[in-house]
């Protein structure tokens, strides 16, 4: 099987469908087009795909299609992948050609349904991926420091696929087979729509009178109060799972959007079937300077979906859904099989995982029959009674991968929550396992702070087990006589963070002798719990004021304590700890955090590019700041971080 067509002469006809794609065309499962694109082909539709498009000549280049263009959100938000938490923009652009920047707009959905809207009027437009899913109602736009509408107004997209979109589409397609206009199809769970009042369905207009539907503060409100927003995301948030969800409405101004219950997560044969397309498994050739982000799943493989960890700054929650999705052992193994056949392998399996490897089964009995429930959460500071905690099948589908021909070693990148393996009665005889086949030197965890006040904001387990989790696995290390070691994920600036905090979570990385290279400031994303913490200064849990560090000089303040021994922030370190009466940290004895005159002036800053050096003078230089550089590799933006 060969790419999709991209061109007039590949396409030989009218299109069916026409994906647009915010992200360079990359025919691999990991990219959110390759798979609806699959599907579309595989149920006999004629589809077309236009990565990236620019100029009106672009949107045009395939025509128009018979029955609707899809617009596909790329791997993430577009503004998150255009600026950085600071909103400065970003030099490179992991899903474009060469990772040159200039391809993604900002708000890249609304922008390319408008152009659709304007040169195609009559033809519909169908949006998803993670900036449609995660903007689907009014939501806080960190960047323009507002509220916003939901995509669905501001884009004028005739109806939005959220979630994983594998079962609307499969629907969807359904309908255009019978010749069902695209825009008025309102009826499928996992999307949302926006009709006036006098257009809604009998049935829709049913629900609303009697209880059926769940009113949302309407946008105005939201807009206006604090309180009414805490409120419309927390009924948001309750009724995002299925099975237990109702239908959404939000009042626009004159429009409503409504938003269906979530669809039913995909089964295992079904999620066998989506992963057994025929993918080619990498970009498109006409990219002559590649695609970076390939690079760090291009040998990976997605052995399940879904998330029941349930962290606040997180949206898997609200976009994959707590219930999980696993592919069979087979399908794992057969994907696997294939990857060992290509040339370019080198005998390492970089990854099987999901967002988190090890919830590769449903939380609980419950969960595997029922679905999610509607308030509770399965773990996080605190764990569900009635959660399972067993790794047999993960640990032996790692194993069995291990064994395929040509295979020297499987990693686990997408990393461990290490909270959840501490509850397995054989947790340590599968850390045993791990270390000694499946981590090379670090295992990535995240226990992203040491407080367990902010902890608990984060919904993230106390900082105790994490302790424990490392006690265990330097102890087993040791045994093994392994050098290896855990890389900590953390973030500064979390909304409950004082800078007290920040200083308390920085002993205890000296105590440690560890300097994160890369901290997360805390960079607010649309629909997370963390989020609506940060507009609002809010505990939408509680609706308690909780602090929330928003000036530049704390944030700056927060996420250079933790990077204490790079010379540059010593004064910012400096400033932050004589403001918060810590004088006593400063000095030359050994709970000190800086010492008491300032290091020697370093020319290279981190950003070597920027300072006109080399990257081995960068190294150099920072290597006398006593700071460990690894070999670089291309990043991995975390999907929770997104």
């Amino acid at each position: 099987m060969s790419f999709l067509p991209t061109t007039p002469e590949e396409l030989g006809g009218q299109a069916d469908f026409i994906l647009i794609s915010v992200d360079a065309y990359v025919d691999h499962p990991s990219f959110g087009h390759a798979i609806i694109s699959r599907l579309v082909h595989d149920a006999g539709f004629k589809i077309g795909i236009i990565p990236q498009p620019v100029a009106d000549a672009d949107y045009k280049r395939l025509g128009a299609p018979r029955m609707g263009f899809l617009v596909s959100g790329g791997v993430v938000d577009s503004m998150v992948n255009n600026y950085t938490v600071a909103k400065l923009r970003r030099k490179r652009d992991v899903y474009s050609e060469g990772g040159r920047v200039g391809k993604t707009p900002d708000r890249a959905v609304t922008v390319h349904t408008k152009k659709l809207k304007k040169l195609f009027p009559d033809t519909p437009v169908i949006i998803g991926g993670i900036e449609a899913s995660l903007r689907r109602i009014a939501h806080y736009d960190y960047w323009s420091d507002s509220v916003m509408p939901s995509v669905l107004i501001d884009s004028g997209a005739d109806l939005l696929i959220y979630g994983m979109g594998e079962r609307p589409i499969w629907q969807l397609l359904e309908y255009a087979s019978k010749g069902v206009p695209l825009s008025s199809v309102t009826d499928i769970d996992g999307t949302a729509y926006r009709r006036k009042f006098d257009a809604l369905s009998a049935r829709m207009r049913d629900l609303m009178t009697s209880g059926g539907a769940i009113y949302l503060p309407s946008l105005e409100e939201v807009r206006r109060d604090k309180r009414a927003f805490v409120k419309a995301f927390n009924l948001y948030y309750s009724h995002s799972q299925y099975p237990s969800a109702k239908p959404l409405v939000q009042k626009h101004g004159t429009e409503y959007v409504v938003v269906n219950p979530p669809q039913r997560p995909l089964t295992t044969r079904e999620m066998d079937s989506v992963y057994a397309l025929p993918y080619e498994r990498g970009y498109h050739p006409m990219y002559k300077d590649g695609i970076p982000a390939i690079e760090e799943v291009g040998f990976s493989v997605t052995s399940h979906r879904g998330c029941f960890g349930g962290c606040s700054y997180c949206a898997i929650a609200t976009h994959q859904g707590k219930v999980i999705s696993s592919r069979s052992h087979d399908s794992v193994i057969g994907e696997a099989q294939a990857l060992a056949k290509r040339s370019d392998f080198k005998g390492y399996i970089h990854d099987v995982g999901g967002p988190s490897a090890n919830f590769y089964r449903p939380a609980c009995a419950k969960q595997e029959k029922d679905g999610a429930c509607k308030e509770k959460s399965c773990i996080g500071f605190e764990s569900c009674p009635a959660l399972i905690a067993d790794h047999s099948s993960y640990m032996e589908l790692l194993r069995k991968v291990a064994q395929i021909e040509g295979v020297k070693k499987v990693f686990v990148r997408s990393g461990i929550r290490y909270d959840y393996l501490l509850k397995d009665k054989n947790c340590n005889q599968h850390i045993r396992s791990l270390s000694q086949n499946n981590v090379s030197g670090q295992l990535k965890v995240a226990p992203e702070h040491v407080s367990d006040r902010v902890l608990k904001l984060m919904n993230k387990p106390p900082f105790e087990a994490y302790l424990r989790f490392a006690e265990k696995f330097a102890k087993i290390n040791k045994e093994l006589g392994k050098q290896q070691y855990l890389v900590p994920y953390l973030i500064s600036s979390h909304p409950g963070s004082t800078i007290e905090d920040a200083i308390k979570l920085t002993l205890w990385l000296k105590s440690i002798g560890h300097m994160p290279l890369q901290v997360q400031d805390f960079y607010p994303t649309p629909s997370t719990k963390s989020t609506v913490m940060y507009y609002t200064g809010l505990n939408p849990d509680t609706m308690e004021e909780i602090y929330v560090p928003k000036s530049r000089e704390e944030k700056r303040a927060q996420r250079a304590l933790l990077q204490y021994r790079l010379p540059e922030n010593y004064q910012i370190i400096k400033d932050a700890l004589l403001a918060a009466g810590r004088a006593d940290l400063i000095g030359e004895g050994k709970d000190c955090i800086i010492s008491s005159a300032p290091p020697l002036p370093v020319t290279a800053n981190r950003n070597a590019a920027n300072a006109g050096i080399t990257e081995s003078a960068r190294r150099k230089q920072l290597s006398q700041a006593k700071v460990r550089l690894p070999q670089r590799k291309p990043a991995k933006r975390r999907p929770h971080r997104s």
